[in-house]
């Protein structure tokens, strides 16, 4: 597996003042016709609501450029990720939207058996994070079992992974040291904050942080690794929209097929006749497609949205405008201004 260091410092410099964005409204000139869709479904309320004069009151009309995830071969050196080159967000915000949405994971450390030099031994665990990610366990150890004792500096690693609508399984594996909360302040912001995630009261005694020094980001089974620093991991914010991303994912894929073929075609130059397509993931820079060929290779590519979005409204008139603008431009009543992906990221068998 080839590892690479990401920095996010350079590209996201600290502000003291939030950041704003300016939109335009545009008016359309062609109405879209409601969607049919190519299976017997429920009828879709996804794209409905805003199907009204101005379909995108957000956002100007304006054709995205797509961008693709780029697999590293073996022997290149580098690997380029950023947020303006690709769209997609850094692996560091990736990391703290996994750790927001999972509640388990599985936490690692040596066992302290003398006699056999300790052996790394992982158990299953249930973790809250606090507002700069940092992962809070409820941990009651047995000393007659041979496991590991926490003390102040053990080193740790907590394993996490999301799974993305059972298409994609990015995951996070944060090392540290685990120490157990000694200050009443902090033990009691941590018993609430336990109680707020797992509804139930907790001893103070049994609470303990993964302190953070590093995290080694995967964005799927088999997949290169990517090293986060505990610096931006911090700074990171969690994905906006990772509280619904997977319920519009869902009502997407299932209420609107003909949208997401039309994404496909019309967004991305694929050589080749598609198959079957599905929408994985959505975040506030857009989203990846999943697309298998008549041959069974199965790829992917990422269409950024045509501005960032903070929450659901904004992403129900980006997915409307753009599917808008895919139709005008099937239809020949828009000219494409944009560059089609050329280049997909092929999914080969998860190991």
């Amino acid at each position: 597996m080839l590892l690479q260091i990401q920095s996010l410092t350079s590209h996201f410099p600290p502000s003291a003042l939030p950041s704003t964005t300016t939109t335009t409204t545009t008016t359309a000139y062609f109405s879209k016709p409601s969607l049919s869709v190519s299976k017997p479904s429920p009828s879709s309320q996804f794209f409905t609501q805003l199907k009204l004069r101005n379909p995108c009151p957000r956002f100007p009309v304006v054709p995205p450029k797509c961008s693709v995830s780029v697999v590293s071969q073996p022997g290149s050196s580098h690997l380029e990720l950023t947020s303006t080159d690709n769209h997609k967000p850094f692996p560091a915000e990736v990391s703290r939207t996994i750790v927001e949405l999972a509640s388990r994971g599985t936490l690692s450390a040596l066992t302290q058996e003398s006699e056999h030099g300790g052996w790394p031994l992982g158990i299953g665990v249930r973790f809250a994070v606090d507002s700069q990610g940092t992962p809070v366990l409820c941990l009651k150890f047995d000393t007659s079992v041979p496991t590991f004792l926490p003390n102040n500096g053990t080193r740790s690693s907590l394993h996490v992974q999301l799974d993305q609508c059972r298409l994609r399984t990015p995951q996070c594996t944060l090392l540290g040291n685990l120490q157990k909360v000694e200050d009443q302040m902090a033990s009691k912001k941590l018993r609430s904050l336990w109680k707020k995630n797992f509804g139930e009261e907790v001893d103070e005694g049994l609470l303990y942080v993964v302190s953070v020094e590093r995290i080694l980001h995967m964005e799927d089974f088999g997949e290169d690794g990517v090293w986060v620093t505990s610096a931006d991991y911090k700074l990171a914010n969690p994905d906006p929209l990772r509280g619904f991303a997977e319920k519009i994912v869902d009502e997407i894929n299932a209420n609107n097929m003909e949208d997401v073929y039309r994404f496909c075609n019309i967004y991305a130059d694929l050589g080749f006749q598609v198959l079957d397509a599905k929408m994985v993931w959505v975040d506030r820079l857009g989203f990846d497609m999943r697309v298998t060929s008549t041959q069974n290779d199965v790829f992917e590519f990422r269409i950024p949205f045509p501005g960032e979005v903070t929450d659901e409204k904004g992403a129900k008139s980006a997915f409307n405008c753009m599917s808008q603008l895919a139709w005008e431009v099937e239809k020949n009543f828009q000219v494409p201004e944009f560059k089609r992906v050329k280049q997909l990221k092929k999914i080969t068998s998860r190991c």
